[in-house]
Parts: structure tokens; sequence; C-alpha cells
């Protein structure tokens, strides 16, 4: 082990390793502070930085660039602990945007006004990855902020700089927006439409509305999920297909989204016949058939790419002139008519695997003032019948 480490406080402790003379001639030694149960453990921590000097993979703090730290960032905490997905996001935010804004800049330099400037640079027009005209969304100019933030209170964490200049910055505003969905007589029109359609889409489609099922969810659904006996499903895992990664299975997104859903009487019966078709299916496939389980799956058998069934859904309703929303809008329709029905938002919440039912709050605001206007209606049916029995007498 080649250096020491020296007690700073109570867990904390500085690791020191010799690197040479500097320009002055003088012996230099490389520091790094760390937070670590015993002594013992930080000479673990010594050995991986001690690795780290030696191999010149070290860079000072003062002399680490914004992009420096970020890809460490990534390497070292994103990668280990987010989603497949959310790095992908992340990584994507960096490189497009941020990098070149101020990927150059040493992180101890990163002021507020440069933070400030950026989301000014974000707002004007011409930014847009997916080539459409327009400005970027503010929700989206918020995530960078997030994204920003995170980087810097973790560069602050790890004693890289003193503080976050993101602390110092209000976030951008982000407009609420409504959710998009279908309302009844929509979801009835597409309902319709959907019974010339192959059997494994309409499927897909139906369910994702009766269950509310986010699109992971659904393409990671196993028979063996399904429940045919008691009318349920089970969400377990979820599905994801990345560049690079191609698609793989992954926990759910969290904890309160493992969950049993009962579906209706029609939907089990509409299950049975797209699983009798799949049957049919991988006879024809024979040796070819790749052995999955998967509710939704290709030809042979391989689980489909995550975004099959919404790519499909998107020519379907051009195909049929109704109106346009994401495939992700079916969950929003699913839970906007049960509020509307008057189903208890805490079992909406519980049915879509939400962590909270302040999230479910937040994104079905619209709903649940139609249900606040239900219940005006009843209130006031209850204050009149009084009068209109005294009325009687």
């Amino acid at each position: 082990m080649a250096g020491w480490v020296e007690k700073r406080g109570e867990n904390k402790w500085r690791l020191n390793v010799p690197g040479g003379t500097g320009p002055d001639g003088h012996r230099k030694t490389f520091r790094k502070g760390v937070e670590a149960p015993s002594k013992r453990e930080a000479e673990k921590l010594l050995d991986l930085f001690s690795a780290e000097v030696l191999k010149g993979q070290y860079v000072e703090p003062s002399k680490l660039t914004f992009k420096q730290f970020a890809e460490r960032w990534l390497r070292d905490y994103a990668e280990p602990e987010l989603a497949p997905k959310t790095v992908h996001r992340y990584r994507e935010l960096l490189v497009s945007r941020i990098f070149p804004a101020m990927g150059h800049l040493k992180t101890e330099d990163i002021k507020p006004i440069h933070l400030i400037e950026f989301y000014r640079n974000l707002a004007e027009d011409g930014l847009r990855l997916d080539g459409k005209m327009g400005k970027l969304s503010g929700s989206t100019i918020h995530h960078h902020h997030r994204l920003l933030s995170s980087i810097l209170n973790d560069a602050v964490e790890w004693g890289v700089i003193p503080h976050s200049p993101a602390a110092r910055v209000k976030p951008p505003k982000v407009k609420r927006r409504q959710a998009d969905c279908y309302d009844r007589e929509q979801t009835a029109a597409m309902l319709a439409a959907l019974d010339d359609e192959p059997l494994k889409y309409k499927a897909a489609v139906v369910l994702t509305v009766a269950s509310g099922i986010r699109e992971g969810e659904l393409m990671g659904l196993t028979w063996r999920d399904v429940d045919f006996g008691n009318g349920t499903i089970e969400v377990l895992r979820a599905s994801q297909s990345l560049p690079g990664m191609g698609t793989f299975t992954k926990g759910t997104k969290n904890e309160t989204s493992e969950r049993l859903i009962a579906l209706p009487a029609s939907v089990m019966e509409l299950l049975k016949q797209h699983k009798a078709h799949q049957a049919e299916e991988r006879l024809r496939a024979g040796d070819l058939w790749q052995g999955t389980d998967r509710v939704f799956a290709t030809w042979d058998g391989r689980p489909m790419y995550t975004y099959t069934v919404g790519k499909w859904f998107s020519k379907f309703l051009v195909r049929h002139n109704l109106p346009h929303i994401k495939f992700h809008a079916l969950r929003h329709t699913s839970a906007s008519l049960l509020l509307a029905k008057g189903i208890p938002l805490k079992s909406v919440s519980a049915r879509l695997g939400h962590a909270t039912t302040g999230t479910t709050a937040d994104i079905y605001a619209h709903a649940l003032q139609s249900v606040d206007r239900q219940a005006a209606d009843t209130m006031d049916e209850i204050l009149t019948a009084g009068k209109k029995r005294k009325g009687q007498a």
C-alpha cells in the first residue's frame, strides 16, 4: 500500500499518496477526503486511490473540467445506481447540450450566472433533437437543471467544490400540462376500430386501457403473471430497449410498481384468445421458437422490442382517422376514466403503481376536478332533498 491515511473527524479520513516531485522540486502528495467507518475501510479506499494515481487516472479537483467530473459521475454513481434508461437520457442531455456549453469549464469555476445563461439559451428556437420546429418545453429545460443539480451536489459531497452553484439558481418554471388522454366517447371509438386489427395488438391496447400498465411493464409480462382463475395480472418486471443494449429485462420503476391488478372478465377472455393464437404461432415456428414465456412476443418467440406496439398504435390511429395520442396516453386514459367514475384516488394510484397518491393527484388534477363537480352535485341533491319533502308536506 503506497501512502497513508489521516483521521479528520468522525468517519472522515484524508488519503495521502506520494506522486514524485512537482515543478518546484518539492515532494508532491495527492490528497483526497473520504468517509469510512473504520481505518481498515479507509485503507481499502487508499489502495484504490493509490492505483488511480499510479495509472495517471487521477485529476486534482482544482483541474477537473465539468466534462471530466460528469463522466466520472456517470461511471461511479449513475451507471451502478440508476436505471439504464435514466442513464441513457442523462448521457444524451450531457453530450448534446450541456458539454458543448460548459464541459470545458473547470468544475470549481462554474458560477450561478453560467447556469442562468445556459437555461436562457435552452429557451431559444432550434435546440430540439427530434428535428421539429419550436422551442424546448419547460419540462425539458427543467430536466437539464435537475441533472446539473444532481451532479454539482455530488461534486460538493465528493469534496471537489465547496458549494453547488445550482443551489443558488431558481429552477426554470414548468407550466402544469394536462395529461393527454381520450375521453369516454373517444375510447369507445378506438376500441371499436380494434375489432379488425391483429389480435396481438388489440390485446395489448385493451389490456393497457383496462389496467393502466406502463409500456415497459406490458412488454415484460409473462404468462406466469396472468391468473385466469382470479382474473388478475401481476406486474413484477419491465422490458426496455436502448441503443447498443438491445432489449433487456429490468426491475419495476419502484417498489410500489410491483402490484396485482384485477381485470374485467372481457379482458381476460381476450387474453385467452391471444394465448391460443400465440400457441398456433409457436407450432408454425417449430424449432425456430426461442422459448420465451412473454405475453407479447415476436413471431419466433423472442421478447418484442419495447416500443413496437407503440409505433404500431400511432399508425393505427392514422389509418382510422382517430385523434393522435402517444401509447403512454392510454395509461392516462385508464386513470382518468376511473377517476371520472368516482373510483377513489388511492385505488387508482395503487393500480398505476405510483409511489404516493400525491403523484396521482398532480398528474390527474383535471380528472379530479370532474369528480369534485360530481361531489358538488351530490351535495346539492342532499341539501335540496329536505326542501322538496317540506314542499310536498
